[in-house]
């Protein structure tokens, strides 16, 4: 009998290395909207070729956070207003939907869970820890409707996200609402808890589509002083 083959865990890709690493560096706002990606500049800064380069420019555009140029490289997106509030909408649509469903399959294991996330949260505000807000103010809402089973949706919700993470971080940046997200994210917990579904719901909708509104007006008035100060 052959024997088997022995199990390996599959080591980060440099294009992964590099998808990742090169996300953050947007979505921090080290790049920003309008500034180009050069394929040689990256390749030599991250000491590797220009092939893993490219595949890490096209999972970024696959994301929506740069637009490919032939022959040049690529640019980071400026989304216009109209389209980030669309994104905000979308959010808010499905989510509201997906998490009626998960509520009544909310166990006291998927409450620890998300009172374990929203802690981490907290602290990586009190630390001013930017980098880890987008991906723990995902994780923590994700862990709401991991409950509801809705594996496609998830994976949609997750996408949206990925995009929304630098205007959720440059959100909180811009209006200083730190207190008011911590504040909405345990009252959206506690109806959760309270199986709630209708007030839940909601209160989801008006958290979601009310730091949209917030960050469009902050936004227009960054963007502003920006197209001054060049």
């Amino acid at each position: 009998m052959k024997a088997a083959s022995p199990h390996r865990i599959r080591r980060q890709s440099i294009p992964e290395a590099l998808t990742e690493s090169l996300r953050e560096r947007i979505v921090s706002g080290e790049f920003k909207e309008g500034d180009w990606l050069i394929q040689d500049m990256i390749a030599q800064e991250y000491e590797t070729s220009r092939m893993p380069v490219r595949e890490a420019l096209r999972q970024l555009e696959a994301a929506g956070l740069v637009s490919m140029r032939l022959h040049k490289g690529a640019v980071v997106t400026s989304l216009p207003t109209e389209q980030i509030a669309e994104l905000f909408e979308l959010r808010a649509l499905l989510e509201c939907e997906v998490l009626r469903c998960a509520i009544p399959k909310f166990s006291q294991e998927h409450v620890s869970i998300s009172r374990g996330i929203l802690k981490e949260l907290e602290r990586a505000y009190e630390r001013r820890d930017v980098s880890s807000w987008g991906r723990l103010n995902w994780q923590f809402h994700c862990s709401l409707y991991v409950p509801s089973e809705r594996v496609q949706t998830l994976s949609i919700l997750q996408g949206l996200n990925l995009q929304t993470d630098r205007y959720i971080r440059l959100h909180l940046l811009l209006t200083q609402a730190i207190s008011q997200a911590e504040k909405e994210h345990r009252e959206l917990l506690r109806l959760c808890v309270a199986r709630e579904i209708d007030r839940a719901s909601t209160y989801l909708r008006e958290h979601i589509l009310g730091a949209g509104r917030a960050l469009l007006v902050a936004l227009q008035k960054n963007r502003r002083g920006e197209s001054r100060s060049r």
